[in-house]
């Protein structure tokens, strides 16, 4: 079985900055909401977790499987997008003059790599690639695999998954420390 969840809240996350590749670490209020991931998950059968190498993932899988012997594995494919020239930029999700906002606005109309960052094709392609050549060998094998992520990266695994069109990329809704269970095969 696969699991997916995304990292406990930031700063940022409250200031409404967009993090991509910046490195910031949880806060209380993300440190508390791992915990309680922790101990409303801890029944749920995982026998392996892949990461991103960012510390709010690291973190948040790092509480979420306290006390438990299951492997970690960083892995730079479960990366958060790059939103290149915008990380850090406050409310970039809401000014239509920024190209990013189309990312959240319009995903079917952000055809273009941010400047300095990636386009929706590079993150569906390096995601993809993990989902072949890491989850896939796994899923085969019976194994229960838990990928800690991001809200955008995460989004482009359960679009691939789903077979969403990219107009619904943002449907599923991956809220914080959430879990959600996406079958057996992709």
């Amino acid at each position: 079985m696969l699991y997916i969840i995304r990292h406990g809240k930031t700063d940022w996350n409250n200031e409404r900055k967009l993090q991509g590749r910046t490195d910031i670490p949880l806060n209380e209020e993300g440190i508390e909401m791992a915990r309680r991931a922790r101990d409303e998950y801890r029944n749920v059968s995982f026998d392996i977790c892949y990461c991103s190498p960012l510390k709010r993932a690291r973190q948040t899988a790092d509480i979420l499987l306290e006390g438990r012997d299951i492997p970690i594995i960083t892995d730079d494919r479960l990366l958060e997008m790059s939103f290149g020239i915008y990380e850090g930029m406050a409310n970039g999700y809401d000014d239509p003059d920024l190209y990013v906002s189309r990312l959240f606005r319009d995903p079917a109309g952000f055809t273009e790599r941010l400047e300095g960052g990636e386009s929706l094709d590079d993150l569906f392609e390096r995601t993809g690639d993990f989902l072949e050549s890491i989850v896939k060998p796994l899923l085969s094998q019976n194994k229960n695999v838990l990928i800690v992520g991001h809200g955008a990266m995460n989004s482009s695994i359960v679009s691939r998954i789903r077979g969403m069109e990219r107009k619904d990329f943002w449907a599923a809704g991956i809220e914080n420390c959430k879990l959600m269970e996406l079958g057996d095969r992709i």
